[in-house]
């Protein structure tokens, strides 16, 4: 891609409103010199936001809307009213070519609708899939698909996810060749389901692919950074998402409890407190923040409804990384390595 990002952002999505959108926006502004945006939603409250802001300000139109989508709103009924809300004008805009990423921190399901019936899945993708960066012990984050958009998946679904996460990778992380594993029951080469062998078999037959494939891994090894990659349907993704999730809130919880619980405790808690710190960033969401729609006709980036600004700006972060990686010609290029998947369209 030439030429800095440009990236429409949806004001009003979100639960902490539209002033920590803006001033999400703004810190993304300050770390990506050159970023430009427009701002969807009510005019009156994103200027009243951006008076704090002026470096944003000055790199920002506004486009007024009155319509937004409510966070429990049905996708149909949301795409219905897409070309009078912030979110559906957001994804527009990409759409038009009018900017490159979409961000919004609005309702999920009426996001992935909108921007599939607006942008289209690319050319040899079937459908797109919701990739996220999680933390690891590793060197660096996994990124981890699919996280919910799609329930059920064949072998050739599995691959192309694969690819696009692959792709994600070397963009967000810039790995030469990430290493890819299959989430699975087990790492046997007999254990999983038809559609999980299939997909490792094409991937194992693909070394010309820019990823290395390292078979299958278990739900307990997902932060242990043995893997850039994990691939899975978006039933199981979600599962091990939300566990992940459970599972680091029980800790934290967990702690705060332990440290609190009597004076000894306290004075404990004070001197680990650096060691306590750090514990907290690594697993804070906010620093991992940004969801992404791959396989689509355009960027469009999903940040956690009750993301603060730091959580914003990393969102914004993460749709700025792809489209200077231009994600898409990278997809569509490893795509294009593998001969079995069309043989398997063939044969379909």
């Amino acid at each position: 891609m030439t030429g800095k990002p440009h990236i429409a952002i949806d004001a009003m999505g979100g639960d902490e409103g539209v002033r920590v959108m803006m001033a999400g926006v703004a810190e993304a502004r300050r770390r990506h010199d050159g970023l430009r945006f427009t701002l969807f939603g009510d005019e009156t409250r994103i200027k009243a936001a951006l008076d704090n802001h002026p470096n944003l300000r000055a790199a920002s139109e506004i486009v007024h809307t009155d319509g937004v989508v409510d966070a429990s709103e049905k996708p149909a009924a949301a795409i219905r009213r897409a070309k009078s809300t912030s979110m559906g004008l957001a994804i527009d805009a990409v759409k038009r070519g009018e900017a490159g990423a979409a961000v919004s921190a609005g309702n999920t399901g009426a996001l992935m609708a909108m921007a599939k019936l607006a942008l289209r899945t690319m050319a040899g993708i079937d459908r797109p899939a919701l990739a996220a960066l999680l933390p690891t012990l590793g060197d660096n984050d996994v990124v981890m698909l699919d996280l919910g958009a799609n329930t059920e998946c064949d072998a050739r679904n599995l691959v192309q996810f694969a690819v696009m996460g692959a792709a994600y990778a070397r963009a967000a992380m810039e790995l030469e060749r990430p290493r890819v594993r299959l989430l699975n029951i087990g790492t046997e080469d007999l254990k999983g389901t038809d559609e999980i062998r299939d997909a490792a078999a094409i991937l194992r037959g693909s070394p010309q692919l820019a990823m290395q494939f390292d078979g299958f891994t278990e739900g307990d090894k997902l932060a242990r950074g043995e893997a850039d990659v994990i691939v899975s349907d978006g039933f199981s993704g979600n599962i091990a998402l939300k566990t992940a999730e459970g599972t680091a809130r029980f800790v934290t919880d967990l702690l705060r409890r332990a440290f609190t619980s009597s004076t000894r405790s306290k004075i404990g808690f004070l001197i680990s407190k650096p060691a306590m710190h750090l514990l907290k960033h690594h697993l804070d969401p906010n620093q991992h923040n940004g969801a992404v729609f791959l396989g689509l006709n355009g960027v469009v980036v999903k940040s956690h409804g009750s993301a603060n600004a730091t959580g914003v700006a990393n969102a914004v972060h993460v749709a700025a990384r792809l489209l200077e990686a231009d994600i898409t010609q990278r997809i569509t290029s490893d795509l294009a390595r593998i001969d079995v998947l069309g043989k398997m369209e063939l044969a379909s």
